[in-house]
């Protein structure tokens, strides 16, 4: 079996029709269509319901990944000169009950992103309830000046996030939607209260490693600059390595790291 399977793992079809049929009941539907995603993700097994609510399943098995993957940032902040500051989560409810909550937080600060419906534990498994955006891209997925474009856009949200108090920690070309011209944020993961000026960072890093392949260093840099100071940049700098060994960024480090020292010489 491929290792990327096995650690994934699946929930078994008759788990999965329970949630579903809880749902339906829960929604007053005598029948839902059900949509599965064919998506790359270990968290979770993600589905849309009536094209109207997309639906997260979180296993136990999912939870033991998130920690894997938990301590394995963490060591990688260490190597970065910083403590971790990832947060696990002790159930797959909890999992799921963070997500809807980061959303909420998200839309109460005026930031696009799925309405939230709610959190629930069935059969010992966490369930996220969020709206279905249908018609989106990811912004890897538009053309190079819509991505220039919308770069500033991108920078201004998360130093919104970042004013208030909260941070994406998984941010990436994939969870940054856009649907009508407008920017959508999903998945954000939980890190501690008190590494927030090190997530931040984290942050920034990984907003230009996701732009760096797709409109290059310098227009990368250009965009931070206009929601951050290059004081803050520096210091996401130090992280840009960190971010470049995860296998979901894919970016020239080099380049984005000359050009944040050229600026700030």
């Amino acid at each position: 079996m491929d290792f990327r399977r096995l650690l994934r793992g699946r929930v078994e079809w008759s788990r999965l029709e329970h949630v579903i049929g809880d749902l339906a009941e829960r929604y007053d539907r005598e029948a839902v269509h059900v949509r599965f995603l064919d998506a790359d993700n270990w968290l979770s097994t993600p589905m849309v319901i009536d094209d109207e609510w997309f639906v997260k399943v979180i296993s136990k098995q999912n939870s033991l990944v998130h920690a894997l993957f938990t301590t394995g940032r963490n060591l990688g902040a260490f190597s970065s000169g910083t403590e971790g500051f990832f947060e696990h989560f002790g159930t797959p409810y909890d999992m799921a009950r963070h997500e809807l909550e980061a959303t909420e937080k998200m839309r109460d600060l005026g930031i696009n992103a799925p309405e939230p419906v709610e959190a629930l534990e069935l059969d010992g498994l966490g369930v996220l309830v969020l709206e279905y955006l249908p018609e989106f891209r990811s912004l890897d997925q538009l053309d190079r000046e819509a991505e220039r474009r919308l770069a500033p856009e991108l920078f201004e949200h998360l130093h919104l996030m970042h004013d208030n108090g909260l941070a994406h920690g998984d941010l990436r070309a994939e969870n940054v939607l856009i649907r009508d011209g407008e920017i959508y944020f999903i998945d954000a993961t939980n890190v501690r209260d008190d590494g927030r000026e090190d997530a931040r960072s984290y942050d920034i890093a990984c907003a230009l490693g996701a732009l760096e392949p797709l409109i290059g260093a310098p227009a990368a840099v250009d965009a931070a600059l206009s929601a951050y100071t290059m004081e803050e940049l520096l210091a996401a700098r130090e992280f840009v390595d960190f971010v470049n060994i995860r296998p979901d960024h894919d970016f020239d480090a080099a380049q984005l790291k000359g050009e944040i020292e050229k600026r700030g010489s």
